[in-house]
């Protein structure tokens, strides 16, 4: 999401030339000519991601409009630009709290470099903030990382959060969509509620329904009780559900019934059950590609993607891996081995240099293994075994053991091989993968949960 950033400049000219540059960056820009309008939209608790103010304006100055900022959020970047400065009046702006001061005619690109600098402090600190808040909920695992693609995805997550707006979570698989959606859970006014997760790809076809709706005594043979649902069992609180883009076309029209009008039957049943749900689905498929192949009703997939959240895959934020492996580190460690395990330094660039393409869940495997294989508390590049099970570093499986053993370690390379090569052409749909290596859905994602992709 692009950072809202508000323009405070009395020249018509100038103010048009900034607003344009910084658009053009990917900014969104809100511009005032006076400081009297910036100070209005900021008491009114406008969220900003930085404030860029001339400092001698018509009616409240920049020094007014520098207070206002800050009066609303402490932390809120300002820069100030001015072509009447002085010393004086920089070091007066800076002990208030600007965070930059700019002479006229500006340095456009000083000015971009500032800015850039400032809005990706500030989103870190937005992501450090949330990552806090996390840490302390009970049972809730930490979000870790503070990169900007990180950042931008927990911005617009705490945003969510804070309302009833159903959320759609995209992104590859191994992302942790299923984190970011308890996280949206433990986030909201819901957090006393309960939060029910259903891995809908893991569903028979047959009992989707069942699943998520219940049934009533006597529905069919076998039923010999009443059973509640996934949506009944959520109510009051969150309801996750994962991987959607694989939900039968049946059920997707008594989905779409429930997201407009709360209400549903349980199978077998007649009478009418309402439910208070917030709803968080996942897809690592383009949902708008299998709207038009027709395999996606277009009326469910508007009412899902009213605020899409997109978690950027761990190749777009590898800064965070030495952080994530440590945090993965200590946890396997106490969990495998009774105590913390640390990394060292050439292990860690030997992760970072990886492109990690099952994304956070492969690099949690491959911590994991290197927890059991390493001989000291701390973990070293010999211990990391990077590529899909059975293969060495180099990505040639391993010629040890028995030949059976040779011969089946081959045989699942090459299987998990083949599977990535048809999820990436398929855009990471399974569905059409399926299609493409000539086997079942439901075969496809058997195989790979057991090959642990």
């Amino acid at each position: 999401m692009a950072a809202e950033i508000l323009l405070v400049e009395d020249r018509e000219s100038l103010r048009s030339m900034l607003a344009e540059t910084l658009a053009r960056e990917g900014y969104g820009v809100e511009a005032v000519a006076t400081g009297d309008e910036a100070v209005r939209r900021l008491s009114e608790g406008r969220r900003y991601a930085l404030v860029l103010t001339d400092l001698k304006l018509p009616g409240a100055d920049g020094l007014a409009v520098l207070d206002a900022a800050l009066a609303s959020d402490a932390a809120l970047p300002v820069i100030l630009l001015t072509g009447y400065g002085t010393v004086e009046t920089a070091v007066v702006a800076m002990k208030k709290g600007a965070a930059d001061f700019l002479g006229k005619p500006v340095d456009v690109d000083l000015l971009l470099l500032l800015v850039r600098r400032h809005v990706d402090a500030r989103r870190s600190a937005v992501a450090r903030t949330l990552l806090a808040e996390e840490a302390g909920l009970a049972g809730m695992p930490r979000i870790v990382g503070h990169a900007p693609a990180l950042a931008d995805a927990l911005d617009r997550l705490r945003r969510a959060a804070a309302s009833d707006v159903t959320v759609l979570l995209t992104g590859e698989s191994g992302t942790g969509k299923e984190l970011f959606a308890r996280a949206v859970h433990a986030l909201s006014p819901r957090r006393g509620g309960p939060f029910v997760a259903v891995n809908v790809a893991a569903l028979p076809e047959g009992l989707v329904e069942n699943e998520l709706f219940g049934h009533e005594r006597g529905a069919y043979t076998g039923a010999s009780e009443r059973r509640a649902g996934r949506f009944e069992l959520a109510d009051g609180g969150t309801l996750f559900l994962d991987e959607i883009g694989e939900l039968p076309l049946g059920a997707q029209t008594k989905l779409l019934r429930v997201v407009e009008e709360r209400t549903f039957l349980r199978v077998g049943g007649t009478v009418p059950l309402t439910v208070d749900v917030r709803l968080v689905a996942a897809t690592n498929c383009d949902l708008g590609a299998r709207v038009k192949a027709g395999a996606f009703r277009e009326d469910l997939y508007y009412r899902l993607d009213v605020f899409p959240v997109r978690l950027p895959p761990l190749r777009a934020r590898k800064e965070d891996v030495p952080e994530l492996a440590r945090e993965f580190a200590r946890i396997c460690g106490e969990s495998a081995r009774g105590r913390a395990f640390e990394l060292s330094p050439a292990a860690a660039e030997k992760l970072v240099a990886w492109d990690w393409p099952g994304n956070v869940r492969e690099l949690k495997n491959v911590i994991e293994r290197a927890v059991l294989l390493s001989a000291g508390p701390q973990i070293r590049p010999a211990d990391i075994v990077l590529g899909a099970p059975g293969e060495e570093a180099v990505g040639t499986p391993s010629l040890a053991g028995t030949l059976e053993e040779t011969v089946e370690r081959w045989k699942q390379a090459g299987e998990s091989a083949r599977i990535r090569r048809a999820l990436e052409e398929a855009a990471g749909d399974r569905t059409l993968a399926a299609e493409a290596l000539g086997i079942p859905l439901k075969r496809l994602v058997q195989r790979i949960r057991e090959l642990k992709m």
